[in-house]
C-alpha cells in the first residue's frame, strides 16, 4: 500500500504537457508538493501554477538538486518522465543516436546517482520510470527510440532487484499509444500501431497511482502488452515473425 502522499516532495521531469502533467496533476490531487520539469520553462510554469507547485525548468539530467531546493530540502518521489520519441533505423543520424540516448537512458541514471545517497541514508525513496511498451517489446520505424526504452527499463530493473532490501521502490511504466504529441509525431506507423488503442494521459498516470498502491514494478496502462510481452519471450521467433509481418504491413503504406 502506498504510503500518504501529503505534503511529500515529488519532481516530474517533461512535465510540461502529456503524460508528466497528467502525473503532476495527479500527485498535487493527491496532497504532494510538486515540482514541474520541462525544458520550455513557459509550460513547466503553466502546469506548476496549475497544481499549486513550483517549476524548475531546464535539461531533467541536471535539475535534481534544484528540484530539491525549491522542495524545501527532500525529494520523496521523483518521475523520470522525459523523453524523446526518435525515430529512424540503423542509418539514422549519430546525433539522433546520442541525443536519445542522453535523454531516454542517461537522464535517468544521473537523476538516480543524484537521489540515491540521501534515499539510502533515509531508507526510503521512490523511482518512477516512464518507459514505454517498446522497452518491452519494440516499435517498428524507430530503432533509437526502441533500443533506448529497452535501456531505461533494464536501468529501472536494475534499481529495483539492487536497493529494494534499502528501501527504494521502483515503477516502471509502459504504455503503448497516448494522445500526446509524441503520438501525433510518430507518423504512419504510430497510426497503424498505436493510433487504434490510444489512451488519455491521465490514464496512465490511474494507472501509475493503482500501481504504487499494489507496489507492482511493473505497470502497464494498456493490459494487452503483459500478453505480448509473454509471447516475446516464451516464443521469440513467433512474436518476431508476427512483428515483421507488421513491418511489411507498414512498408506497403509507404509506396
Amino acid at each position: 500500500m502506498v504510503e500518504t502522499l501529503q505534503d511529500k516532495g515529488v519532481v516530474v521531469t517533461g512535465g510540461g504537457g502529456g503524460i508528466g502533467a497528467a502525473m503532476a496533476r495527479r500527485f498535487a490531487a493527491a496532497g504532494a508538493r510538486v515540482a514541474v520539469n520541462d525544458l520550455d520553462g513557459a509550460k513547466a510554469k503553466a502546469v506548476a501554477d496549475e497544481v499549486g507547485g513550483v517549476a524548475v525548468p531546464g535539461d531533467a539530467s541536471t535539475i535534481v538538486e534544484q528540484a530539491r531546493e525549491a522542495l524545501g530540502g527532500t525529494i520523496d518521489v521523483y518521475c523520470a518522465n522525459a523523453g524523446l520519441g526518435s525515430g529512424g533505423s540503423e542509418a539514422a543520424p549519430e546525433e539522433v543516436w546520442a541525443a536519445a540516448w542522453d535523454v531516454n537512458v542517461m537522464a535517468h541514471v544521473r537523476a538516480a546517482n543524484a537521489l540515491l545517497p540521501a534515499w539510502l541514508e533515509r531508507g526510503e525513496g521512490r523511482f518512477v520510470s516512464t518507459v514505454s511498451a517498446a522497452g518491452l517489446l519494440t516499435m517498428i520505424g524507430a530503432a533509437p527510440y526502441s533500443v533506448t526504452k529497452h535501456g531505461a527499463y533494464a536501468f529501472a530493473e536494475w534499481l529495483s532487484l539492487t536497493y529494494r532490501h534499502r528501501g527504494l521502490k521502483v515503477h516502471a511504466i509502459c504504455p503503448q499509444g497516448v494522445r500526446t504529441d509524441m503520438l501525433a509525431a510518430t507518423g504512419t506507423a504510430g497510426d497503424l500501431v498505436l493510433t487504434p488503442t490510444a489512451i488519455e494521459p491521465a490514464d496512465v498516470a490511474d494507472a501509475l497511482f493503482a500501481g504504487m498502491a499494489d507496489d507492482r514494478f511493473l505497470i502497464l496502462p494498456h493490459p494487452e502488452v503483459d500478453a505480448y510481452y509473454r509471447a516475446r519471450a516464451a516464443t521469440p521467433d513467433t512474436w518476431l515473425t508476427g512483428m515483421n509481418h507488421l513491418q511489411q504491413k507498414w512498408e506497403a503504406t509507404q509506396r
